[in-house]
Formats: C-alpha cells, sequence, structure tokens
C-alpha cells in the first residue's frame, strides 16, 4: 500500500492574519516537509487547491515544481486540482511540465472542490457544479490520451486538431478521481476508468463500503481491465510518539478549525466526545502512535474491501512545522513497513 501525505498549506495561523513574510517562511516549510517526506521513504506528497486566505495552495503545480527540484523518489500530485473552474488545457500543460522537472513523478487528482470561492473567482456559476466537472474531466483526459484534440463543448471554446504542449515523460499520467459522499461521482470514476481517491474526513469509514462497491461495479460493467483499478482513501491524520501526545497535539487545532468551518456550513461546534468517537476503532481520523495507527489502516482497509493508497492531511490542525516533521518521519519510518509487513 502507497502511504503518504496531503496538504492544504495552511498559513502560520489559520485564520490568516499574519503577513507575507510569514506566509514566505510558511511555504519555504512545507517544501522542507515534502523534502523530508522523500527522504523517510514516503511514496506520495499532494498539494490541495483553494482560494481562501487561510490557505497558500492557489497554485499547487507551482509547489510541487519547486519541491521537484528538491526532491528524488517521491510522487507529486494535486490533493484535489478544482477542475471545474479551471481550463483543462492549463492544468494538462502545468503537470505535463512537472512530469518534466520530476523526471516522471507527477500525478493528478482531480475533482469538484470542497469550497466554492474559485467559482465566482474565475467567471462561473455555481448552479452549473456539475456540467462543468463532467464537461471538463472528459476534455482533460482527451488532452492526456491525445496530442492533438478536436472538441467541442458549452463552457470553452472548441478546439480543431490543436496540437497540446508539452507531452510529459510518462506515457499517460495517472489522473485519479477526487470524491466525497456522491453515489454519481463513485460512478462516474467506474465508468471512466479512474483511479479512485475518497476523501473520508468524518463518520465512519465502513459507510463507503457501498460507494466502493458502486465504483466497483461500474468499473466491471464499462469493461475496463480489473487490474488497473486502484482505491486511495484522503484522511485525517497525525502520528506521534505515543497515542497520549498524538491526541493533546492534534485536537486544539482540529476542534478549532473544523468549529470555524462548522459556522459556514451548519455543522455544531466541536466537542471532545465527538473528536474521541471520529478517533475511535471504526472512525476516521487517524491519529495516535505508528502501532495504532497502521492497526486503522488496515482495518479501513478491510472494511472498504481492500485499498491501495492511504494519504494523511495534517495541516488542519495548526500543528508547528517541528510536530509537522516528526509525525512525517514516524509514518515513513514506522507506519508505512507496519502496514506493509
Amino acid at each position: 500500500m502507497e502511504i503518504g501525505i496531503d496538504s492544504f498549506a495552511g498559513t502560520k495561523k489559520m485564520d490568516g492574519e499574519e503577513g507575507n513574510i510569514d506566509n514566505s517562511e510558511s511555504l519555504n516549510e512545507l517544501l522542507e516537509r515534502i523534502d523530508h517526506a522523500d527522504k523517510c521513504g514516503l511514496d506520495i506528497f499532494g498539494i490541495g487547491e483553494h482560494h481562501r486566505k487561510e490557505f497558500l495552495d492557489s497554485a499547487p503545480a507551482i509547489i510541487l515544481a519547486a519541491a521537484a527540484s528538491r526532491t528524488k523518489n517521491i510522487r507529486l500530485t494535486s490533493a484535489v486540482a478544482v477542475l471545474s473552474t479551471a481550463d483543462p488545457v492549463r492544468v494538462f500543460q502545468n503537470f505535463a511540465t512537472l512530469d518534466l522537472i520530476s523526471n516522471g513523478r507527477a500525478e493528478m487528482v482531480v475533482g469538484r472542490g470542497s469550497f466554492g470561492e474559485s467559482f465566482p473567482l474565475f467567471g462561473f456559476k455555481f448552479e452549473d457544479y456539475n456540467d462543468l466537472f463532467a464537461e471538463k474531466i472528459k476534455l482533460l483526459l482527451a488532452i492526456r490520451d491525445n496530442e492533438r484534440v478536436t472538441w467541442t463543448g458549452r463552457f470553452r471554446p472548441a478546439l480543431v486538431d490543436q496540437p497540446i504542449y508539452p507531452r510529459p515523460i510518462q506515457k499517460s499520467i495517472p489522473i485519479w478521481l477526487g470524491v466525497g459522499g456522491t453515489p454519481e461521482s463513485f460512478a462516474r470514476a467506474g465508468i471512466l476508468g479512474l483511479p479512485l481517491m475518497v476523501a473520508i474526513i468524518g463518520g465512519e469509514t465502513h459507510r463507503f463500503r457501498p460507494l466502493i462497491d458502486l465504483y466497483k461495479e461500474s468499473w466491471k460493467n464499462t469493461g475496463h481491465p480489473p487490474e488497473k483499478m486502484r482505491i486511495g482513501v484522503h484522511s485525517l491524520g497525525y502520528v506521534a510518539d505515543t497515542n497520549e501526545e498524538a491526541v493533546e497535539d492534534y485536537y486544539p487545532g482540529y476542534a478549532d478549525a473544523f468549529t470555524r468551518i462548522g459556522k459556514e456550513r451548519g455543522w455544531p461546534p466541536v466537542t471532545r466526545e465527538h473528536f474521541e468517537n471520529q478517533n475511535g476503532h471504526l472512525g476516521a481520523l487517524m491519529v495516535g502512535d505508528p502501532e495504532n495507527v497502521a492497526a486503522k489502516i488496515l482495518r479501513h482497509s478491510e472494511a472498504l474491501g481492500g485499498i491501495s493508497r492511504v494519504t494523511f492531511q495534517m495541516v488542519s490542525a495548526g500543528l508547528p512545522h517541528e510536530k509537522l516533521l516528526r509525525s512525517i518521519e514516524l509514518i515513513g519510518r514506522y507506519v508505512s513497513p507496519l502496514v506493509n509487513k
């Protein structure tokens, strides 16, 4: 199983009140963490895309390109690229260029995004949320698979036998479909024959099994090769030397961040009881020492019928750089070997 990290490039304070010098420091610390993850043997590092004050990842391909020049083995991916409000031509060109810089280590996870700021920013209507993505994912796949593209659609000018460059080192850059909890998204990934990355940030992991089964059924019915099917899970998590340390480090920032996000979405405030339930035997959170987190990952895999990739999202808890470096080291040196033993 591949194990890695996803980052949303959080600012020093999640309320985004610090200045540009602090933001520069935050990005340079993020690059240090990606380099550290590479040295610790992790398989993948992803950068999200947001257009909010508390995050610095509005241009993830640039961050990944900077990381590519410092790393040797780790694969570099979006997590996710908000394709609904992006131009598929530019998305492909950015990641093809990243593939060249990284000597063939680029991937993409594309999705519709969990925030809506990019729609007015780039001149799209939120009511076209699903239609935009459905059209743009087909164009992105056409560009990936063909050097010259002829295409027409609703949301972008037509392409007529248009060559698109540069081409990547990899014959076919891996494109994963990032999904939340809608059956249509799982079915779409199966129909398109794309690897599936499931964002499970709350609740009990086993509840996603029927959706995973829908993905597998859609894949099979469309006739894609079964050996190419891959399923990944993106979850909130953090590893420390002991369970107690992990919980005490992670809970305060987690509660603050999700209470704040919850006010936007009508969720109740986060309580310690809520956190303990989410971090319990069946819950989605992966917070603890290496042995307990490895066991949790294996339970996730069993509950979902087998997964091939897990990524940790730690930045929402507002943890200091040194704590994140230590957690990455523990994941690479201990959690990954335990899971893959």
